[in-house]
């Protein structure tokens, strides 16, 4: 297999014009993933979960936007920063039955108030609508997460 070392470094304004960078106007769907540790325990639970315990949790946050004229619908450091601010920074290392609203520690119930989380943030910086949450998945184990969608979030309560 041979590389073949480009000649010159594309330049903005000479190889390709600033009206070239997007090249398409179509919705596109970005995800990210965080891991953070944190413990906590169930309420009216029979089992071993009742008792005070603790996760590597591994959170995806995924986000659909349509490109601006320079191709991008939110940075992945955009991402990163809500991410850090909204969940993260306030969960990681914590006891989840303290630092969270009331309500059962359950990745059902967490899950949900993530989505609520970074919602508010694409809100609050003008973002949204072009940027929109389209899912966040919370991993309570490696193989064990709970998931909600916009399409739920936004549908009429049962």
């Amino acid at each position: 297999m041979s590389y073949e070392i480009p000649r010159k470094v594309q330049v903005l304004g000479e190889d390709i014009q600033a009206h070239q960078l997007r090249y398409h106007n179509r919705r596109v769907l970005l995800s990210k993933e965080f891991t953070f540790d944190s413990a906590h325990h169930l309420h009216h639970y029979d089992g071993k979960c009742m008792n005070l315990h603790g996760h590597t949790y591994k959170v995806q946050l995924m986000m659909s936007g349509v490109p601006d004229e320079r191709g991008i619908s939110i940075d992945f450091s955009d991402m990163k920063r809500i991410a850090q601010a909204r969940i993260i920074g306030p969960l990681d290392h914590r006891y989840l039955n303290e630092v969270l609203p009331p309500m059962n520690t359950t990745a059902e119930n967490m899950v949900v108030w993530m989505y609520e989380q970074v919602h508010e943030a694409l809100v609050e910086e003008g973002l949204y609508p072009n940027v929109r949450v389209e899912e966040v998945r919370l991993w309570e184990t490696p193989t064990s997460f709970a998931s909600i969608t916009r399409e739920w979030m936004e549908a009429d309560h049962e």
